[in-house]
């Protein structure tokens, strides 16, 4: 027997406990593995595994905190997942409710470029109050750039469609690497040392955050602010951003647009509101993160008491009644397609179609009977003409010609002479035989 100190807990009240104590006792955590088992239910919930060689987690990832994600979640990806532990009270199951999730390699990256980006944002080199103008249009440009990338042929492409006057210089050199940022840093201060262009263009093609690395590096960033030239980013694609493009003059989203913003154009307004725009950006988002860390700091007290637990919870029970009510649906449907199979079976037994093809056989041949009683009306009709030509022909009197005689006519009036009566000696007479035609004198009537 139990004695009176031990209580005894319902199965749902004691995982109710064990969760307020996970939650509770590790908060936020971020825990790195690969991906396996994911499923995504109709609900835009993620449910997967995070594993690795020794050991593995459930984890659920719901709707609204992976509507910002930059990549598509896949089995066998390696990940960092940032979240809470909690517990499935259904289950009795463990879990890591996912809120971020990002590529692992990704994570020590990014921390490098945030902590770079806030050294430089204070010593004031992201400064618009230091921004030099872009000259519109440019005397010459520098497009520092690998020679060979889509960057160039795109600057090339928009430059010759938009200002083909402009004069410019291309400085070939590595845009990813170990040894770009030296190379893209040192064609920065030759540019600079030669004094022919009035503006730079550093540009290249989007990639990963590995492959814009070099355009991260502290060198270029010291060479863009140094300077004496002003400089256009244009790095990556829109999404992209680099410390490149918050120390340059001006930060293009993608490398046509850079050439765009350089020759001559009605954007001219627009770009410069893209430019207050990015200085906005970057005081806004440097206050909502003082502001995010005051609300991380309040929900950690109110987390406990917070509804959504209670939410997400009933949320991953309805989605697996959803999968089981979907399972129920197929199978049902599955047994309605055969009875529609069998019924159509049956009904093409008894179908009008051999009726049908009886009646279509006849026309046929009725058809067939009035082509022949066609063809042979039209060959006794034909017989019929050929007959009533040859009687014609036998009638003309160009076949009596062809025979030996002749029409004599009067040269005159073109009358035919029938008779000794019409002529006199000294009468002129024109006669018709059947290849032509002759004329003569009468010398003597007979």
């Amino acid at each position: 027997m139990p004695s009176a100190a031990e209580k005894i807990y319902a199965v749902s009240e004691f995982n109710r406990m064990v969760r307020g104590l996970l939650e509770t006792r590790f908060g936020r955590v971020r825990i790195e593995g690969e991906i396996a088992s994911l499923a995504r239910p109709a609900s835009g919930h993620l449910y997967f595994t995070l594993k690795d060689d020794r050991g593995q987690i459930r984890c659920a990832m719901f709707r609204n905190r992976g509507l910002g994600m930059r990549f598509r979640p896949e089995n066998g990806v390696q990940v960092i997942a940032s979240g809470k532990v909690s517990l499935y009270e259904a289950r009795g199951d463990y879990q890591l409710i996912v809120d971020t999730l990002e590529p692992a390699g990704a994570g020590a990256l990014q921390a490098a470029f945030e902590a770079l980006k806030e050294k430089l944002r204070r010593e004031g080199l992201f400064d618009s109050e230091r921004k030099r103008p872009i000259p519109t249009p440019p005397r010459h440009l520098a497009v520092i750039t690998s020679p060979t990338g889509a960057a160039i042929r795109d600057v090339l492409h928009v430059l010759a469609r938009r200002y083909p006057l402009l004069s410019l210089t291309i400085h070939p050199v590595p845009v990813q690497g170990d040894g770009a940022a030296p190379a893209i840093q040192a064609a920065i201060a030759q540019v600079n040392r030669d004094a022919e262009a009035d503006l730079i263009l550093l540009t290249r093609g989007g990639g990963s955050i590995e492959d814009l690395w070099a355009f991260n590096e502290e060198v270029v960033a010291r060479a863009i602010a140094d300077s004496q030239i002003p400089v256009i980013s244009g790095v990556g694609h829109e999404i992209d951003f680099t410390i490149a493009d918050f120390v340059a003059d001006q930060r293009a989203p993608t490398p046509s647009a850079a050439a765009e913003m350089i020759t001559p154009d009605q954007l001219e307004l627009r770009q410069r509101l893209a430019g207050i725009e990015a200085w906005l950006l970057d005081r806004i988002g440097n206050r909502l993160k003082r502001h995010r860390e005051r609300l991380d700091w309040l929900s950690r007290r109110l987390e406990q008491q917070h509804p959504r637990r209670w939410l997400e919870q009933r949320a991953q029970r309805l989605d697996e009644l959803d999968q089981r009510l979907r399972s129920r649906l197929r199978q049902g449907l599955q047994t309605r397609q055969h009875r529609l199979a069998d019924l159509r079976h049956r009904l093409l037994r008894r179908s009008p179609s051999v009726a049908l093809e009886n009646r279509r056989l006849r026309l046929d041949q009725l058809q067939n009977r009035l082509d022949n009683a066609w063809r042979q009306r039209r060959q006794t009709r034909a017989n019929r003409l050929a007959a009533l030509s040859d009687r014609l022909t036998l009638l003309n009197p160009h076949a009596t010609l062809q025979r030996g005689y002749a029409i004599i006519r009067n040269p005159r009036d073109g009358s035919v002479i029938s008779s000794t009566q019409h002529i006199r000696p000294g009468d002129a007479i024109r006669g018709i035989l059947a290849d032509g035609e002759f004329t003569a004198e009468i010398e003597h009537v007979d």
